[in-house]
């Protein structure tokens, strides 16, 4: 498929996969013509890399990430590194501790909505 209809499968800006093949989350073969050409596969590979950047995983974690992760069509995957499951690890606790900020803030919201509508 070409870039236009991932873009349109995906919901992705062609810009941004343009971004993901020029930091080698993405490959795409090129037409003589020089047009880019994906394979199906290509659709849940940006899923997953949408779905881990926001998860707040930098470029350079997908990038070691990816590897490690099954494509849909069962391919193979590589072992993840220490440092990858350190980092994993550590990208986890950040989130977790952004939900609890997040949690905290929505109690204060409650609080004065309850403050607010009792006057």
């Amino acid at each position: 498929m070409k870039i236009g209809e991932l873009s349109r499968r995906t919901g992705v800006s062609v810009r941004s996969l343009r971004y993901y093949e020029e930091q080698g989350l993405l490959v795409a073969d090129r037409t003589p013509g020089g047009h880019r050409t994906y394979p199906e596969t290509a659709v849940d590979r940006v899923v997953r890399i949408q779905e881990l950047y926001a998860a707040g995983l930098s470029s350079r974690v997908v990038g070691e990430l990816l590897p490690c992760m099954r494509d849909h069509d069962g391919g193979p995957s590589t072992e993840a590194t220490p440092w990858l499951v350190d980092e994993l690890t550590r990208q986890r606790g950040l989130l977790d501790r952004t939900i609890g900020d997040l949690e905290r803030s929505r109690e204060v919201l409650d609080e004065v909505i309850e403050a607010a509508a009792g006057d």
